[in-house]
């Protein structure tokens, strides 16, 4: 679903962004039928062809290039990326993680948050580094943890944020207004009326 809010996003006359390209690693998922639907290209790439990650990626590579793609938005993409991949496609790969991190990284955040008993969880979106879930936050939006919630209840709430912030992410990176410096932390494009 974050997939559809993304299209959403790239039609709005305001948008930065335009989407050229959906790839699964899946056939037949939602996604795909989501993007034919918007008229938007397709291809699957199908990880377990593959002998190797760094084949699986080559091949990703070559297909983004392909179709001259300058911006990749993992959205629920659950394949780690080599090192070389990553690196080819710094300041230019994001990725949303279901927690407001540094906290609860990897799978199961939900579920993380609540058995820390954290009062407050969310999301993040984030350019991608090689460590796992460790780039530069772009944009975090938090929601309250209740005492009566469940694993399903939180997911739900904050997939609600998700649907938020990935779209703002999306055009603040799109527009130029946010980018990755050479440092590895967010570099905001100054305002010249400010």
């Amino acid at each position: 679903t974050n997939l559809q809010v993304l299209i959403e996003q790239a039609r709005r006359p305001s948008s930065s962004a335009e989407i050229v390209l959906v790839i699964s690693n899946r056939p037949g998922v939602q996604g795909l039928k989501r993007a034919s639907l918007a008229g938007i290209q397709t291809r699957v790439v199908d990880h377990k062809l593959y002998g190797s990650r760094a084949e699986f990626d080559g091949t990703i590579d070559r297909v983004l290039e392909e179709f001259g793609v300058e911006l990749v938005c993992l959205a629920g993409f659950m394949r780690i990326l080599t090192g070389k991949f990553v690196k080819k496609w710094n300041g230019k790969l994001m990725n949303i993680h279901p927690s407001l991190l540094p906290s609860f990284k990897g799978v199961n955040a939900q579920k993380q948050a609540l058995q820390a008993g954290v009062r407050v969880s969310g999301c993040t979106v984030h350019f991608v580094a090689e460590e796992v879930d460790a780039g530069a936050i772009i944009v975090q939006e938090a929601v309250p943890v209740m005492s009566s919630d469940s694993e399903e209840s939180l997911c739900d709430r904050i997939r609600e944020a998700e649907h938020r912030a990935f779209p703002v992410a999306l055009d603040l990176v799109a527009s130029g207004t946010v980018k990755l410096g050479e440092d590895g932390h967010i570099v905001w494009k100054s305002n010249p009326q400010s």
